[in-house]
């Protein structure tokens, strides 16, 4: 999947889940996107990975693409490390809601993905679709329809 797919899977996931929480919604929801995103620092290419380069290159030197950043293990590690940096329980769940949906886009392209890493064994859903296709674009609109049917809760809760 694209960045655009990816990031706009995060922030249909949190912005979904905003009326079965507490949290601030758009720390919420800007948390979704941001590890919506996050998983594929593995990819110098990427949204992310061209934020940071060196980080990027360094990942996909030592592990690829798709490998440790797409797996189990590292949603522990990542969950780890934002319960460290910060206390605010919606930042932090936001992020891992934002990198699920990311390996759940990813698990439904061709190439899949080493959700149990370290293992070798790639995890992909029956049915997929190519990256930047037909498919995606099908993706990419459902998501965005279901962005915007689901805003008008996050925005009653601003405007009220």
């Amino acid at each position: 999947m694209t960045g655009k797919t990816h990031l706009m899977g995060g922030v249909a996931a949190t912005i979904i889940l905003t009326h079965t929480n507490t949290y601030d919604p758009l720390l919420f929801i800007s948390a979704g996107a941001i590890g919506a995103l996050l998983p594929d620092i593995c990819h110098s290419g990427s949204k992310i990975g061209r934020r940071f380069k060196g980080l990027s290159k360094l990942i996909n030197k030592l592990f690829g693409h798709r490998t440790i950043t797409h797996s189990l293990l590292f949603l522990i590690l990542i969950n780890m490390l934002v319960a460290f940096l910060t206390t605010n329980e919606g930042i932090r769940v936001g992020i891992l809601i934002g990198m699920v949906s990311h390996l759940l886009l990813d698990a439904a392209t061709k190439n899949g993905i080493k959700l149990l890493y370290p293992l070798k064994l790639t995890i992909r859903f029956p049915l997929t679709i190519r990256t930047g296709d037909k498919g995606e674009a099908v993706v990419m609109a459902l998501l965005s329809l279901l962005v915007l049917y689901y805003s008008k809760d996050v925005l009653i809760h601003y405007l009220y």
